[in-house]
Formats: C-alpha cells, sequence, structure tokens
C-alpha cells in the first residue's frame, strides 16, 4: 500500500458525497480515486469533482487493484454484502451505520473477520469522534461525576426521509444512542423499553428506557420530525454532579426584548468537524492495517439492541438484550 490511502466509495448521495469532499480537502493521507452510485451522472459528477472516476458497478470498485480501501455510504440494506465483499478482498472499510438492518446480516460481517483472522471494518457512529462527546466521555472517566446514575440522550431532526416508521426509527436513528452510551460508559445495554406518545401510524417520537449492566438508567428521546432543526443534546448525571453536551450556539441576538440563537437542520453541517476527524483517524489507520473507532462488533452489539428495541416498541414491556461472547478478535 502506497503513503496515501486509495479510497473508493460506494454511495454518492448526501452523506457519501460529503465523505468525498472532506477527505478531498481535510484528509491529507487519503485520496478518493473511485466512486459508484446507482445515479451514474451523479457518482460522475462527485468523482470527478476530487480528481476521481466513476466506478461501472460496487463490486468493480471493491475489486479494483487500485483501491486500497471503502468507504460504505450506500443504503443500508447493502451494507453488509458490500461489507463482506471487501472483507473477501482484503480491503480495510468505513461503512456508515448501521452496519446492516438486522442483527443477523451484521454477525456475518463479523463471521467473516472472525475467518479472515483480523479486523477491517470501521463503523460509521461518527460521534465516537466528536470532540464534545469526547469530552464528555472524559468527565465520566476521570470521576469528578462520581459514580454515574444516570443518563438523557435527546436526538432530533427537521425531518428525516430513511427513519420513516416505527422500526427504520430505531434501527436507522435511535441506534446512534445505542453506540454512543455503550462507548460512553464501556458497559453493556441489558434491557430496553420503547414508547412514543403517537398510537396511529408512523410513532415519531419515541423515547427508550435503557438498563445498563452496571446499573445506570438511561432515557434517549429520538424525535425525526421535529421541524425545527437539528438538535442532539446529553446530560450525564451522577452523585458528585452532572455533565452536559448542549449545541454549539455561538452567536446569541438579542432584539426586541427577545433572545435568539441559530439553529441549524443538516445533519452533515453539525457534525463536520467528527467526520473529519472520524475519516482522517480511518484513513491513517488503514494505512496500518488496523481498525480504530467502532468496530464490526460494536455495530452488531448496536443492532442487537435495535432489535430489542423494536420489540420493546410493539410488546410495551421492557425486552432483554442479551449480547453472547465477544470473539477473542475483538478483546
Amino acid at each position: 500500500m502506497s503513503s496515501k490511502l486509495k479510497v473508493g466509495v460506494v454511495g454518492a448521495g448526501a452523506m457519501g458525497a460529503s465523505h468525498v469532499a472532506t477527505l478531498a480537502a481535510g484528509v491529507p493521507s487519503a485520496q478518493v480515486i473511485r466512486v459508484f452510485d446507482m445515479d451514474t451522472a451523479r457518482a460522475k459528477s462527485v468523482a470527478e469533482a476530487v480528481g476521481g472516476e466513476a466506478a461501472d458497478s460496487a463490486e468493480a470498485l471493491i475489486a479494483d487493484p487500485e483501491v486500497d480501501a471503502i468507504v460504505i455510504a450506500s443504503p443500508d440494506f447493502t451494507h453488509a454484502d458490500l461489507a463482506i465483499a471487501a472483507i473477501a478482498a482484503g480491503k480495510q472499510v468505513l461503512c456508515e451505520k448501521p452496519l446492516a438492518v438486522t442483527a443477523e446480516d451484521a454477525r456475518r460481517v463479523v463471521d467473516a473477520e472472525v475467518a479472515a483472522g483480523r479486523r477491517f471494518v470501521q463503523v460509521g457512529f461518527n460521534r465516537r469522534f466528536d470532540p464534545g462527546f469526547v469530552d464528555l466521555k472524559g468527565s465520566i472517566a476521570d470521576g469528578s461525576l462520581g459514580e454515574v446514575r444516570l443518563l438523557h440522550g435527546i436526538h432530533r431532526n427537521a425531518s428525516n426521509t430513511t427513519s420513516t416508521d416505527d422500526a427504520t426509527l430505531v434501527t436507522g436513528s435511535m441506534i446512534h444512542e445505542f453506540d454512543t452510551f455503550r462507548w460512553l460508559l464501556d458497559d453493556e445495554v441489558v434491557g430496553i423499553r420503547v414508547e412514543s406518545p403517537i398510537t396511529e401510524g408512523f410513532r415519531d417520537p419515541q423515547v427508550a428506557t435503557l438498563w445498563m449492566a452496571d446499573g445506570q438508567m438511561i432515557t434517549a428521546e429520538v424525535f425525526c420530525n421535529a421541524a425545527y432543526g437539528y438538535d442532539v443534546r446529553v446530560e450525564v448525571v451522577g452523585t458528585g454532579g452532572s455533565a452536559t453536551l448542549e449545541p454549539r450556539t455561538p452567536v446569541v441576538r438579542r432584539i426586541g426584548g427577545q433572545g435568539s440563537s441559530s439553529i441549524g437542520s443538516d445533519f452533515v453541517a453539525h457534525f463536520i468537524e467528527s467526520y473529519r476527524l472520524e475519516l482522517a483517524a480511518w484513513a491513517d489507520a488503514s494505512l496500518a492495517g488496523d481498525v480504530v473507532g467502532a468496530t464490526a462488533w460494536d455495530g452488531y452489539v448496536a443492532n442487537l439492541v435495535a432489535a430489542s428495541g423494536v420489540a420493546a416498541l410493539h410488546s410495551g414491556a421492557r425486552e432483554a438484550v442479551d449480547v453472547p461472547e465477544r470473539p477473542e478478535l475483538y478483546g
């Protein structure tokens, strides 16, 4: 592998196009050389903007000997098969979340890595790289909050075109919270209940209550069509104090007796620095044949929690989350 990671990107929609632009502008150790999308004209436009070329198919892109590593930003249902194909080709992967639509498919990715004897896949849970979330994790780890008892999370979108029914809100949006809380606490979810004030049609918003193995309780609200903007917040409550991650609002206007600040509606813009940090860390690790951030195992466990969350939404009861023994590869 050369000193610069040559990247192929599958999927040139909003997320894929953003990753291409970020890799080109903000990750000196990477170079995008191929892009595939079902919309050929879009793939060509996105690729040529950074000096790359459009690929004829996802399979051709993965098999291309000039491509060192793959970014998967195509529709969720394609993720597992593409990741497995990349593993078979011996190429490092950044797979956008979720790793798969079902836990069973995510487990196939884990099994492919275990059979290969090394880790190839980083799952795109970008909050692990966000400076605010990293700072919040530090406040937990340094013991300054005492023993953590509660966490409260809010995740609201102005609108969302991918989480469009009860199940996909859990598996496509709330899945961010499942990984975030596991990572913040270095612990596993053991139970989940999911409820909604909506009784007919698409149940949005939803509120999950999660129980962790070490006894903490978590509330996680996800509102995919909150209309007013993109809003992500977390509060950690311990026996010695609390720490809160708030939206960044650098300018507050006070006009006519009222104060206001802007709230964005674009999740990419909100987390743009975390995406850059994530992609840079992935590129550097890939050059070394390593994986940083969320592994395929983390993606699989998030899918397990999501599956129990969907079951809880239907049953109205607390559902258990049974995480099997972690393979030695992910120790």
